[in-house]
């Protein structure tokens, strides 16, 4: 298995300038879309539907009925006015959002998958649903995956790093022994390897969860979710562009 890691949407090759396409795409952003939707789809969400930009989201669920659908809309860490539901995991509850479908869009997350919605496989991951991420690229004995970080607004992450980190080190753990493809995927497991017995720790120094703890103490319950290692076994799978089930 060749894995590549790219901090940001922006850093993903374009498709139709590079020859490197990967068979499957694994999307991050532990803080908090790619946390968020394991959640929701774990406590029985039909799906999560996520679009970049709100005024796309607002159109497309408007034909979807009101009674089946929650509109989940975050900029700057906040819930966008008049939507149902932010981001943050800790909100999408069985009672709130079973059998309905979420129309997403975050301020980093719901980018980076549709950077990558054309991909033959796309999954997103975050350290809470690590484990089936790697059971599944086992499984499946793909050539080529690329791990792709959310950043904040273009600029790297500390914790979208350290989840391909632990990807990759679960990977060898398996007995395998993947071709680190860059000095992104090298960085991202030493970062894991120095903090996987304090993923809280570092999910506090990094600079999203300094900005989160900045708008509220009450995040540190968000980190602290959001830090727990392999808590999930849902897999959040790309069904349609866009469109994510388990």
């Amino acid at each position: 298995m060749i894995l590549y890691v790219f901090h940001t949407p922006e850093l993903v090759p374009d498709p139709a300038t590079t020859s490197q396409e990967p068979d499957c795409a694994v999307v991050i952003d532990v803080l908090r879309a790619t946390t968020t939707i394991a959640t929701a789809l774990s406590a029985g969400a039909e799906a999560v539907q996520v679009f970049a930009e709100l005024g796309e989201l607002e159109a497309v669920s408007q034909n979807w009925p009101s009674a089946e659908r929650l509109r989940a809309g975050e900029r700057g860490g906040q819930t966008v006015a008049g939507f149902d539901l932010g981001n943050s995991p800790l909100d999408y509850t069985p009672a709130r959002v079973a059998g309905k479908r979420i129309f997403m869009s975050t301020t980093n997350g719901t980018r980076s998958l549709q950077r990558v919605q054309n991909t033959p496989v796309v999954l997103t991951a975050a350290l809470i649903n690590v484990g089936a991420v790697v059971e599944f690229l086992l499984a499946q004995s793909f050539q080529q995956v690329w791990l792709i970080g959310s950043g904040w607004q273009g600029s790297f992450a500390l914790e979208d790093t350290v989840c391909a980190g632990a990807i990759i080190h679960r990977v060898q753990v398996a007995g395998q022994d993947p071709q680190l493809a860059n000095d992104e995927a090298v960085a991202a497991l030493a970062l894991y390897q120095q903090w996987q017995d304090n993923l809280l720790g570092l999910l506090q120094k990094a600079s999203h969860g300094q900005r989160l703890l900045g708008l509220s103490s009450d995040y540190l319950e968000d980190l602290t979710y959001c830090s727990r290692l392999n808590l999930l076994d849902s897999l959040p799978r790309q069904k349609e562009p866009g469109v994510l089930m388990l």
